[in-house]
């Protein structure tokens, strides 16, 4: 399964430095890392054009988005990431006040085309 999901960054390039290198190998906290894997994600990244992200999601057949949103709010760890992140990003517009990630459609597939 593949998901890919848009955000902004608030526009800063201080902050902006300052995400990045929480996202360098080793930077992010062992058990937010750790989450990750365990929800059955098997690869993501993120990319980032000006204050735009993209993150792409390459996940197992059990992985459910439920299920790892539920398992991100029981754990301390991980909403304590989500805070610290908080404060380098910013909702897309017309996002609801909840809303970080939102899920992307796919609109082509070259696999598909004649």
């Amino acid at each position: 399964m593949r998901r890919c999901l848009a955000l902004d960054l608030k526009d800063d390039a201080d902050l902006i430095a300052r995400y990045e290198a929480w996202h360098r190998p080793g930077a992010a906290p062992e058990p937010v890392i750790r989450s990750i894997r365990e929800a059955g994600v098997l690869e993501m990244e993120i990319w980032r054009v000006q204050d735009r992200l993209f993150m792409v999601i390459e996940a197992g057949p059990d992985f459910s988005p439920q299920a790892k949103a539920a398992a991100d709010m029981a754990s301390r760890d991980v909403r304590a990431w989500e805070r610290l992140m908080s404060a380098f990003q910013k909702p897309l517009p017309g996002s609801a006040s909840d809303e970080k990630w939102r899920d992307m459609r796919r609109i082509f597939a070259l696999s598909e085309q004649p």
